[in-house]
C-alpha cells in the first residue's frame, strides 16, 4: 500500500492549506497547517483519506484519531473541532476527501443487491484503509493530469470508492444515507432543518415529530448518530456562526449574541468562552491577528 500512497502524494502535493479544488465534482484535497477556527466547523457528509500526518476529531465527547492507516466516513451534517499533525518525518498533513452526494447513492444503490442486515451506529467512524479503496482514489486522483476525462471517467471512479467503502464496516452508513425511511436519514432530514433554522427556538417534539419517532426514541437516535443531543448540536451551530460573525464582519458581541438566537449576551460569552478558550471579543481579536500575519505570509502553510 506504500506504493499507492506515494502515488496519491505525488497526485495530491499542489494542495493548499485550505480545501483544494482539484476539477473532479465533489472531490477536494488539503494540505498543511490549517487555521484553528476553520477546523471547528460544521462538516459535510464525506469520505475522508488521509496520505500523510495524521487528524483528530471531536464530535461531541467523541474524539476520533485517523492517519494513512484508515479512512474516515462522516455520514451527516456535523459541528466538530479538528487538529491536524504532520507526519514523524516532518512532511506536512497531507488529505483528500470525497463528499457525499445522497442522490448518487441512491442511484448507486439501486443497481445493486440488497445487503445482509447491518448493525446501525453514530454517524462517524474511522475504519482500516484497503489496498483496493486506495487503487480507487489513485485512478480518480490521476484524473487531475487528464481533465478531459474528469466527465467520462470520474463517475465510475466515484462509485468504485463507495463501492469499497460499502464493503468496508462503515457500508451501513451510506446505505441508510439514501434509505429515505432508516433511522439516520431522518435523523439526517431534521438535522439540515435545525442547520436552516438553528438561531430559532428548538421545539423537539416537533422535530421528533416531523423524524415520525416518539420523543424519547428520537432523542435516543440523534444523540446515536451525532454523539450530541439536540439542544448540544443547535448550540454548537450557533456557536461557530458566532464566530464566524464577529471574526469575518466585525459585529459586535451583543449584536452578534442576538443574531445567532440567544437572549441574554450573558449566557452567550459564557458559553462562547467554554467552547472555544476565550470570551468572545478577545478570540475575535487572537484569530484576526492570526489571520493578518497569515495574509502577510502569503498563506503559506507550514
Amino acid at each position: 500500500m506504500e506504493q499507492q500512497l506515494d502515488e496519491l502524494r505525488a497526485l495530491a502535493s499542489r494542495a493548499e492549506n485550505r480545501p483544494t479544488q482539484t476539477g473532479i465534482p465533489r472531490v477536494f484535497m488539503v494540505q498543511g497547517s490549517i487555521p484553528e477556527h476553520e477546523l471547528a466547523a460544521v462538516y459535510d457528509p464525506m469520505v475522508n483519506l488521509i496520505l500523510q500526518g495524521g487528524k483528530t476529531l471531536t464530535v461531541g465527547d467523541q474524539a476520533l484519531d485517523y492517519d494513512p492507516a484508515t479512512y474516515f466516513v462522516m455520514s451527516v451534517d456535523l459541528p466538530a473541532a479538528g487538529a491536524v499533525r504532520p507526519a514523524a518525518d516532518g512532511a506536512p498533513y497531507l488529505a483528500v476527501a470525497l463528499t457525499l452526494s445522497a442522490s448518487v447513492l441512491a442511484d448507486f444503490l439501486s443497481t445493486l443487491p440488497d445487503p445482509a442486515p447491518a448493525t446501525a451506529g453514530r454517524g462517524f467512524s474511522v475504519a482500516p484503509v484497503t489496498p483496493e479503496l486506495l487503487d480507487a482514489w489513485v485512478r480518480m486522483l490521476r484524473l487531475m493530469e487528464r481533465p478531459a476525462d474528469i466527465p467520462a471517467l470520474a463517475p465510475a471512479f466515484e462509485r468504485e470508492i463507495l463501492y469499497r467503502v460499502l464493503q468496508g464496516p462503515m457500508g451501513w452508513m451510506l446505505r441508510d444515507i439514501a434509505t429515505p425511511d432508516s433511522a439516520l436519514a431522518r435523523v439526517n432530514k431534521v438535522i439540515q432543518r435545525i442547520r436552516r433554522e438553528f438561531a430559532q427556538p428548538l421545539a423537539v417534539e416537533a422535530l421528533a415529530e416531523e423524524a415520525a419517532m416518539s420523543a424519547s426514541a428520537f432523542h435516543r437516535h440523534f444523540k446515536a448518530v451525532t454523539s450530541l443531543s439536540p439542544l448540544q448540536y443547535q448550540k454548537q451551530l450557533r456557536l461557530l456562526q458566532a464566530r464566524k460573525l464577529l471574526v469575518a464582519a466585525g459585529q459586535n458581541v451583543t449584536a452578534v449574541a442576538y443574531e445567532v438566537g440567544y437572549e441574554s449576551p450573558t449566557q452567550f460569552s459564557r458559553e462562547y468562552g467554554r467552547a472555544f478558550g476565550l470570551p468572545p471579543a478577545k478570540d475575535a481579536l487572537r484569530l484576526a491577528a492570526a489571520i493578518k500575519q497569515r495574509a502577510q505570509a502569503g498563506g503559506i502553510a507550514a
